[in-house]
């Protein structure tokens, strides 16, 4: 390896917050992690590595087998954990990318930082969310007591209503009973006074008709000294009959 530069002289030393060009990455050929900028490798006890001796190394990446655990590995370099982010493209990725692949010329942060920061983010978002469901649960339940309500109140106005019909139903049942009492009454009383007249002139009218026929029998009277023995007296009483016809 030759001797690394200054890090004012390594353009991947600067540093950009948490987000640096360069990073600590590991050897391909020993796995011995080591310090990368762009003139090659330092600190691997390997001589004789820079990017031109790596890239050869790159192939034989590419057939070894995926490593069996739990941290993801790399699609493109299989033997190569996911242990950077790259910034400009926003996706976790490996060492060898960054020197070798899709993500060489991209600004790259450390994956611990980016996933405090983000697991930050999302534990907020998660907050937000619950306490939007919080919210969303109190409107619920206000409107939930308020259909309570609306029921209770409506069947509270529908029992009233009845009860003050039933009232008013009883009132006019015993206002029509009442009515229909006095007008029987009524309808009695009239009746038996035009009964009584009818009575009467059905009385007046039989003395009348036997008057008539009193008179007519007058009429077939020859005798001049017969006749007017009972004419005057019979006059009067006719007399007497008509005026009494005028009720």
């Amino acid at each position: 390896c030759t001797s690394p530069p200054s890090q004012a002289a390594n353009p991947y030393w600067q540093s950009r917050g948490s987000v640096i060009s360069g990073g600590r990455f590991r050897c391909p050929s020993c796995r011995h992690e080591v310090l990368l900028d762009r003139h090659g490798f330092y600190g691997c006890p390997h001589p004789g590595h820079t990017l031109g001796d790596n890239k050869s190394q790159q192939s034989e990446a590419k057939i070894r087998p995926l490593k069996k655990g739990k941290h993801p590995m790399c699609k493109e370099h299989e033997d190569e954990r996911i242990n950077i982010y790259c910034v400009t493209c926003e996706v976790p990725t490996c060492s060898m990318c960054k020197v070798f692949g899709a993500h060489k010329d991209c600004e790259v942060a450390p994956l611990q930082t980016i996933f405090q920061g983000q697991k930050t983010e999302l534990n907020n978002c998660i907050s937000m969310l619950v306490a939007g469901n919080d919210r969303i649960q109190t409107i619920i339940s206000q409107l939930e007591d308020s259909c309570r309500s609306t029921e209770e109140n409506s069947e509270a106005a529908k029992r009233e209503l009845c009860a003050r019909f039933d009232t008013l139903s009883a009132l006019l049942e015993e206002k029509k009973s009442e009515l229909l009492q006095r007008i029987t009454h009524e309808q009695g009383d009239k009746t038996s006074f035009v009964q009584s007249l009818i009575s009467q002139y059905k009385e007046q009218l039989e003395k009348s008709s036997q008057l008539v026929e009193t008179a007519i029998q007058a009429m077939e009277e020859t005798g001049g000294a017969a006749f007017l023995m009972n004419a005057k007296q019979l006059i009067k009483t006719i007399v007497e009959a008509s005026k009494g016809g005028r009720l």
